[in-house]
């Protein structure tokens, strides 16, 4: 399989403290990979060096097999990398349709219109909703939206972080549906999700990491018969194999 997204022996310092330290993985053409951690792993840090928002200490940044480490956020963005991070960001005061078309600034004018009709076939609530200040949609509303304003650019990789936290689990398991057909038009993600039960039902292969250290990978099925990662992650006990609590 082609690596779409390479970091080879990635560290990244926030003044002394190493948020991320050695980190090597890879997504390839058409997987969704998951990143697995407690707060404070490294898991948002390791999105925000792919997408140029902070600059690795040490080690390489390449996707599809070209060294990203060192250029801009804006270029990475151009090449066909789209993050959309934790806490949406979306902007408030904006409509719908201007957040939509912020997310398409890079896109010829012509195109503009086929990529908002494809992010609408995504998410018809948003069609219904272009006049609409963003910062009255509800936050399953919100988030429809900020993962629709990444996709304008139409990206090969698709950053994703934390993309069902604060919803409801009806409106979650409808933007995990979103996910997987995304990927299934060829997107390739790599998600950090806080629910690690439903993240590894989702992807094909994930990483765990703690204190901005890899501490083991494989394959979800593998993961999810790790007894570790059972313990920490999924929250079943280890002698019963059941939902803990």
């Amino acid at each position: 399989m082609t690596a779409v997204l390479e970091l080879d022996d990635v560290a990244v310092a926030y003044g002394k403290r190493r948020a991320i330290d050695g980190l090597t993985l890879s997504v390839g053409s058409g997987e969704i990979v998951t990143l697995l951690g407690a707060n404070g792993a490294g898991k948002s840090t390791t999105l925000r060096a792919v997408s140029g928002l902070v600059r690795p200490a040490r080690g390489r940044i390449r996707y599809e097999g070209r060294d990203i480490t060192d250029i801009a956020a804006d270029a990475i963005v151009a090449a066909g990398v789209s993050h959309v991070p934790e806490g949406r960001e979306i902007f408030t005061e904006f409509t719908v349709l201007e957040n939509l078309l912020v997310g398409g600034h890079t896109v010829e004018r012509s195109r503009i219109g086929e990529r908002l009709e494809s992010v609408f076939r995504l998410f018809s609530v948003l069609r219904d909703r272009t006049a609409q200040m963003a910062g009255t949609l509800s936050g399953g509303e919100q988030q429809m939206l900020a993962i629709g304003r990444a996709l304008m650019t139409r990206p090969r990789l698709l950053l994703l972080d934390e993309p069902s936290l604060g919803l409801a689990p009806i409106l979650a398991r409808e933007i995990f549906r979103v996910i997987r057909r995304i990927n299934q038009e060829g997107v390739a993600v790599l998600l950090v999700e806080q629910n690690a039960r439903r993240a590894l039902a989702l992807a094909s292969r994930g990483y765990v990491l703690e204190t901005g250290r890899l501490v083991t990978s494989g394959t979800s099925a593998e993961l999810t018969a790790d007894s570790r990662v059972r313990s920490a992650y999924l929250g079943l006990d280890r002698a019963r194999g059941e939902v803990a609590g």
